[in-house]
């Protein structure tokens, strides 16, 4: 009998936090528009506690689920959940190309690299599932296709799990960096992922446990497409008909980020999607 390690919300947060912690990203925000956002923000919190009359009990159990979320390396997950689909909205208004959608706190640079028709790594137990075959091409606005564009893809496994955020699973299974040909089309051969529940062993499954809100998210495809002078997309492709599409407790599905496979005569799941691209923003 095998026996399998599941990820722990701790486990897979503090991952997160670590990968996070590693890039060192900057912002060159003024001091009056961080005290602008700031005042702002705390304003909207003195607002709510007086509609709402917080009580001490109610406001020092903030204070020490405030604390467990930073000792359990959550701030990724509980951010990346119920923040950044508000902050991908406003960000991406001013582009005409491919929708967006939030990135989520399991991305990892550097997959192997692939050609344009490729398999992702995956473990023998992978492939006895349905192949899903994604195809498309990436191009400008204008249509003209983008050779040598990068795809990253990844995503979870048949049972909500990522690679190098749970375990059992080799370091780059269903993770790949795929580089599309001189006219932009890619053949990914992967399976379909399976929805899942974020990790409700912390603090962040407490709160939602609490609230009486549940921690389901739809089965999803996660993108970063990039080529030289374009603006990078980062994406999430979603399955019509699938469970949780419209209550996703991240916010994050889109119409426009549908996918619809229909098995071809080799029994595959096949489904084309394009992605265009913007000039790269000032």
């Amino acid at each position: 009998m095998t026996t399998i390690d599941s990820p722990t919300a701790v486990g897979s947060g503090n991952a997160a936090t670590d990968k996070f912690k590693g890039a060192r990203f900057t912002a060159d925000t003024s001091p009056e528009r961080l005290s602008a956002i700031a005042t702002e923000a705390l304003a909207g919190l003195s607002a709510l506690i007086h509609r709402h009359a917080v009580t001490y009990p109610e406001y020092r159990v903030l204070k020490q689920w405030l604390i467990e979320v930073g000792e359990g390396g959550e701030w990724p997950l509980l951010l990346d959940v119920f923040v950044e689909h508000d902050i991908e909205e406003v960000n991406s208004t001013r582009f005409r190309g491919t929708k967006g959608s939030i990135e989520g706190p399991y991305y990892v640079p550097g997959a192997p690299e692939l050609p344009a028709q490729c398999t992702l790594p995956m473990r023998d137990e992978d492939r006895a599932h349905t192949a899903l075959v994604l195809r498309g091409r990436v191009t400008d606005l204008d249509g003209a296709g983008l050779g040598g564009a990068i795809i990253e893809l990844w995503h979870a496994d048949d049972e909500g799990y990522y690679s190098q955020f749970a375990p059992h699973l080799p370091e780059w299974n269903l993770r790949g960096t795929i580089v599309t040909d001189p006219e932009g089309r890619y053949e990914i051969t992967t399976i379909q992922p399976a929805p899942y529940q974020i990790p409700t062993d912390g603090p962040t499954g407490q709160f939602i446990e609490g609230a009486g809100w549940h921690p389901w998210r739809p089965a999803h495809l996660h993108l970063r497409v990039t080529s030289p002078g374009k603006q990078p997309i980062i994406t999430q492709l979603y399955f019509a008909g699938g469970d949780w599409i419209d209550d996703d407790v991240a916010t994050a599905t889109k119409p426009e980020l549908l996918l619809d496979p229909r098995l071809d005569d080799t029994g595959r799941k096949v489904v084309s999607y394009d992605f265009a691209l913007d000039p790269e923003a000032d």
